[in-house]
């Protein structure tokens, strides 16, 4: 089955730093790819790249086969992004900033109440549809982010900690339509959480100091530690420890 993300040598420096370096993977139609490493290893800066956000300085990303520097626009057709922090508008309400993204998004009419009223579904934002963004709580305000990648129902998915700021229940609840999803998209998350890799990723893709480290099912790293500080020192010590041995294990300095 060909891959829905393709991801070839991408590098990004800024000045003499390389804050991610000649990293290669791809992700089919129905693969949950968790994308984990040390704060600092490089994460937001692939995703962005691959997101069109960042131009990367080496190597390229393909979205359902379009280039993402030669071809952004149909590119990001297929890509639903949450981002770090999820910006929006802060004084729109949340039914407001739906429809405005829908209305980017070359929805109208009757096509578009019903974009954002299936998104809101998706995101059980209904309760606060009339609130203004800034209003709301962490939880909320990361739901309405996840809303709007999920509106034009895109088979490309790309979510930087889409639990962040949720409570268990929620956690479960966004967890569950990640799975449902998930065989009809290829779905990239960054987490810090060992435990939502295990409950919604079929693969799991570690980056330090800019370089991918490991590619392994989630059983794998579980079995590598009980919690990933220590899959991250397992993997990123001896190569911290050559280069300063004065380094605390899994110690990085670069921007995320």
């Amino acid at each position: 089955m060909p891959a829905l993300i393709e991801i070839e040598r991408l590098t990004k420096r800024f000045g003499a730093f390389t804050a991610v370096d000649d990293v290669s993977f791809s992700v089919a139609r129905g693969e949950v790819v968790g994308f984990l490493g040390p704060n600092g290893a490089g994460k937001s800066t692939t995703m962005k790249m691959l997101a069109g956000f960042v131009t990367p300085s080496a190597g390229t990303a393909r979205l359902c086969g379009e280039d993402v520097l030669e071809r952004p626009v149909a590119a990001k057709r297929h890509l639903g992004f949450l981002p770090e922090g999820a910006p929006t508008y802060p004084e729109m309400t949340v039914a407001g900033f739906l429809g405005f993204v829908a209305r980017v998004r070359g929805f109208g009419g009757a096509a578009l109440r019903e974009r954002v009223a299936h998104a809101m579904r998706l995101t059980t934002l209904e309760g606060v549809r009339l609130q203004p963004i800034e209003t709301l709580s962490k939880g909320f305000k990361r739901r309405v982010g996840l809303a709007q990648a999920l509106l034009h129902d895109p088979p490309v998915l790309v979510l930087d900690e889409p639990t962040d700021g949720l409570d268990p229940n929620q956690k479960r609840e966004v967890r569950a339509l990640i799975a449902a999803m998930a065989p009809e998209k290829a779905i990239v998350i960054s987490t810090h959480l060992l435990e939502e890799v295990e409950a919604v990723c079929t693969r799991a893709i570690i980056i330090a100091r800019g370089r991918v480290v490991a590619d392994e099912t989630p059983a794998q790293l579980a079995a590598r530690g009980p919690d990933l500080d220590t899959v991250f020192r397992d993997l990123t010590l001896p190569a911290a420890v050559a280069a300063d041995p004065g380094a605390a294990p899994g110690t990085v300095t670069e921007p995320a």
